[in-house]
């Protein structure tokens, strides 16, 4: 971090302290994002569906929503439980970074759990499992934006963040998607991907001691403080919230199902199925590194965050629609480049607009933990979404379904009153 002088660590830094932007701080983020959710995405996308094949190939679709609700439960607890125990850390390696480490070591350890399971109520514990330490990774190094990213550099610095998280978003399906016919290799490789998470943020980030920081004392107002749901000067706390759960329950909707969208839907055999998810993800993966690149900084320099997530939301809710005129792969490549766009878009400043409608600095890893429930819920939800409208309807009802999730949530965040 950068300030002009040493100091007792107060977890928060001022335009004054920090006149140029944090790009170690900046890099270090995106590499963790990058490392968590590739792995993450790799084997939700591609790999654990490939499993899940194997195992029950004649309810697939169920299980995955099964695999989709459980982990979206146990998220929503880990995400405020490792918030908090994160606001309220005090240790010389800082509050957020003994919790990274430690989740991307049980994490690894969980990834290998998961590729052992052979039944599914064990791999629906597994996966339960590794979900509840992969918010230990999450929920901690979200805050980090909030701790060490002074307002004015906030753009800037989700920028960059954005471009590891867009990468490991599209990417980790391309690396999952070269191991369609060797998942047990590519649940090792994901696994080892993973594990150096914490060591290169740590390394990275260098977060200031935490030791001479107030301490809580533990008594019920505390736990109330860091354990709940923030009830004052919340209105536009909860429009990004539920904004975001729409928003991204839009994108995982497709991304969730998208193997068996080309197996079933566009009747592609296994080659071109493995050939088309390296193309849609690369697709996705290149416009939303541009975008990254780019909207952070437009949006600091113009000092708005509501409105480019309003137009990126727009240009998701168009993506999605496309891929219900016609089951031809060249229309979930096309979603691929449009969708794209508005995630990269998104992804760029939606962090910045939840930091700047939290109610409470002093919790803020809880607080942004719960907002991220909205990324977690929405990554299951969409495929929970999914499976309902294909056992209804078929395959073709996911779309129309995505642009109306994509459409509801630009609505929500142009409700916020207190960001432009």
């Amino acid at each position: 971090m950068s300030t002009v002088a040493k100091k007792a660590w107060s977890g928060t830094v001022t335009d004054e302290e920090q006149p140029k932007p944090p790009y170690r701080v900046g890099v270090a983020l995106a590499l963790v994002s990058f490392l968590w959710i590739g792995p993450y995405l790799g084997v939700q996308a591609v790999l654990l569906p490939s499993k899940v094949a194997v195992i029950a190939p004649s309810s697939k679709e169920s299980v995955i929503a099964i695999l989709s609700t459980s982990a979206m439960i146990v998220a929503a607890l880990a995400n405020i439980v490792f918030g908090a125990l994160s606001d309220l850390t005090r240790s010389r390696w800082g509050r957020r970074t003994p919790w990274i480490v430690f989740g991307s070591i049980a994490c690894a350890v969980m990834l290998i759990v998961v590729n052992m399971a052979n039944t599914v109520v064990l791999l629906v514990l597994a996966w339960c499992i590794y979900q509840l330490f992969l918010n230990a990774i999450v929920a901690p190094s979200i805050a980090i934006l909030s701790d060490m990213t002074a307002p004015r550099n906030r753009g800037v610095i989700t920028s960059i963040y954005a471009l590891g998280y867009s990468i490991g978003l599209y990417g980790g399906q391309i690396i999952g998607a070269q191991f369609l016919n060797k998942v047990t290799a590519g649940f090792i490789v994901m696994a080892l991907l993973t594990l150096i998470a914490g060591p290169v943020g740590a390394l990275g980030m260098r977060e200031q001691s935490s030791l001479d920081m107030p301490k809580s004392r533990f008594d019920m107002h505390m736990v109330i403080d860091h354990f709940s749901f923030p009830v004052h000067h919340a209105r536009d706390y909860y429009l990004a919230l539920c904004g975001k759960f729409l928003i991204v329950s839009a994108n995982f909707a497709i991304s969730g199902y998208q193997l068996y969208i080309l197996t079933d839907y566009m009747k592609q055999d296994s080659s071109q199925t493995s050939r088309l998810v390296s193309m849609i993800s690369l697709c996705l993966m290149v416009t939303a590194i541009v975008m990254s690149a780019v909207a952070g900084p437009i949006a600091d320099r113009i000092q708005r965050r509501k409105l480019p997530v309003v137009i990126a939301s727009l240009f998701i809710a168009v993506g999605a629609f496309i891929p219900f005129l016609d089951n031809h792969p060249w229309t979930m490549i096309a979603y691929g480049v449009i969708g794209g766009i508005g995630m990269g878009t998104y992804n760029a400043v939606d962090q910045a607009l939840n930091i700047e409608v939290l109610p409470n600095p002093d919790s803020a890893a809880k607080d942004l933990g719960i907002l991220n429930l909205a990324n977690t819920g929405g990554q299951v939800l969409g495929p929970v979404l999914s499976a309902t409208l294909i056992s209804a309807f078929g395959y073709q009802a996911i779309f129309p379904a995505s642009t109306v999730c994509a459409l509801g949530g630009a609505i929500l965040v142009g409700l916020i009153k207190s960001v432009k």
